[in-house]
């Protein structure tokens, strides 16, 4: 986003911004878009960025009511997309405790409890890193670059706005016929390869062709090149030169690429954060949180430690596995806020993860246990990765972030009883059973930290990683990227890469159009096209179903 633009005055008053109706509508769109996004993703393991959705959601009412403007609407989506990442959290991780016990006994204060201590933990860890990755380190937040974008030329209207409908018409269209119809599959892949393990291909994803044009050849390519390191070096090239076998080759894989995260993670720690200690917690200390005239969070260290022993007693985690995902938090909104920064993708149940191993490594904690560690974690960055997009749109658009966050602990809130209330529902409906099976709710994430319950599968690989991608982020070289790459299926990371690949044809050749803003714009569409059409197939797929329990 140029500074141009940056410096158009949009900004209104607080009152302007945060308002009754506003929250009315925001609250409404969150309890509808919780609903359908834990059905969607205990169903079809994905869940679309909301962000698009409810931006225009909130253009489109708060137009009708009149009177209104362009940071009352950003604010209003603020509390409205809350929900959806609070669902999604639960989602990836809690079933598999029904999948690896089908008699397990959680209560619903357990688990509200456990959602809850998530929502609480994001929102405070957010608040204090906001600063330093929107502002200091200007990361792009493509997903929040896009809402900014789509309401600024929404509300502007002229030529611009024409580009972008027609360019998220395009993408709407075709992920319709894509999804709905399924006139043909989303993802080409190579069957050969398949053999190896590889998902090599490509995904038909505008969205992802989006996201790589937004964050720029550089992240992109350093993201292809972890894929090709984990697809064509790992399981193809080592398992044909009989280093390993396949199932050694995955585990390989999915633990370098992990690693790799972690390092990084511990890299921003020590290298970012830490150095700035004081700016970023001093917050908890003093009456400005946010630098811009926030509240005070001074109540921070008093909730925490009181979240600490309600997990300790409560939800019966113990007092090393309760510290130890609270400092965990920390380090994972870190890493989420990073990773959504740079690529769009937020992984929370591989953060959750991390955290649970850790947990598991000094304590002897039970299975359900581990569960709620993660499911904590994946909670808080799920709800950062959503939060920080809401504050990069509300950056550029001089949004109040004090707004902001009160309008995303609204929407977090409701989220958290929604989705605990909806998660009840369905395990009362169909049974523990249900999860895990593929005729049901096939969860696939909460299958992978089922999984990741015993241990890391391959712990040099990991060391490897925790050290290779500490050290090159002290060098600064983007290995977040990389080890995405590295763990994600190489369909997706190809995907991705033409859009970096289409940005540098576009800047390399026709300079003018990447300069007019036009190519943003562009990008833009395509992720807001797919991103609202896909939000509209979760509702009509996930809404008869909950309500005809």
């Amino acid at each position: 986003m140029s500074e141009e633009k940056r410096s158009v005055n949009y900004a209104a008053s607080f009152k302007d911004q945060l308002t009754v109706r506003g929250m009315i509508i925001g609250v409404i769109g969150a309890i509808v878009l919780t609903m359908s996004s834990m059905y969607v993703a205990l169903k079809l393991g994905a869940l679309p960025w909301p962000i698009i959705f409810v931006a225009l959601v909130s253009m489109f009412f708060l137009k009708i009511l009149g009177k209104t403007n362009i940071n009352e609407i950003n604010v209003t989506h603020t509390a409205m997309s809350a929900g959806a990442m609070t669902a999604g959290g639960l989602a990836f991780t809690l079933p598999g405790i029904f999948m690896l016990n089908p008699n397990a006994d959680v209560s619903f204060i357990r688990l509200l409890l456990i959602v809850l201590g998530g929502v609480i933990l994001g929102l405070i860890f957010t608040a204090l890193i906001r600063k330093y990755f929107v502002e200091t380190k200007q990361l792009p937040y493509p997903m929040g670059q896009a809402a900014a974008e789509t309401l600024m030329v929404g509300d502007e209207g002229g030529k611009k706005s024409i580009t972008l409908f027609v360019s998220m018409g395009i993408a709407a269209i075709f992920t319709f016929i894509r999804d709905w119809v399924a006139a043909f599959p989303a993802a080409w892949l190579n069957t050969r390869l398949m053999g190896y393990g590889s998902l090599t291909g490509i995904w038909w994803s505008p969205m992802l062709i989006g996201v790589g044009y937004v964050v720029g050849p550089i992240f992109v390519g350093v993201w292809f090149l972890g894929a090709l390191i984990g697809d064509f070096g790992i399981l193809v090239g080592g398992t044909e030169l009989g280093w390993w076998d396949g199932g050694t080759a995955a585990a390989i894989k999915a633990s370098l690429g992990i690693g790799l995260m972690v390092g990084t993670g511990l890299g921003i720690i020590v290298k970012g954060i830490l150095p700035k200690a004081k700016e970023i917690f001093g917050p908890m200390f003093s009456k400005d949180a946010l630098g811009q005239g926030f509240i005070s969070l001074r109540w921070a260290p008093i909730v925490m430690v009181i979240l600490a022993f309600l997990f300790t007693t409560v939800a019966g985690m113990g007092v090393a596995p309760s510290i130890i995902t609270i400092l965990g938090v920390w380090l994972a909104t870190a890493m989420s806020a990073q990773m959504v920064g740079q690529t769009g993708i937020n992984p929370m149940e591989v953060f959750g993860i991390i955290v649970l191993l850790a947990a598991k490594a000094v304590s002897s904690m039970g299975q359900t246990e581990a569960f709620f560690v993660a499911a904590i974690v994946a909670i808080s960055c799920g709800l950062a990765g959503d939060v920080m997009n809401d504050f990069k749109a509300g950056y550029i658009l001089k949004s109040d972030p004090k707004a902001q966050w009160i309008a995303e602990s609204i929407g977090g809130l409701v989220g958290a009883f929604v989705s605990v209330g909806v998660f009840y529902v369905i395990l009362t409906a169909y049974g523990p059973s249900a999860f895990g099976n593929p005729e049901m709710f096939v969860a696939p994430q909460a299958a992978a930290v089922a999984a990741m319950v015993g241990g890391i599968p391959h712990l040099t690989s990991f060391i490897i990683g925790l050290i290779g991608g500490a050290l090159l982020y002290v060098v600064g070289f983007p290995v977040m990227t990389l080890g995405l790459g590295v763990y994600l299926p190489f369909y997706l990371s190809l995907t991705a890469f033409v859009g970096g690949a289409a940005r540098f044809i576009v800047q390399k050749f026709v300079p003018d159009f990447e300069k007019s803003g036009n190519g943003l714009i562009v990008a833009s569409g395509l992720l807001g096209g797919e991103a609202v059409i896909g939000v509209i197939i979760a509702l009509v797929q996930a809404l008869p179903a909950l309500l005809s329990m």
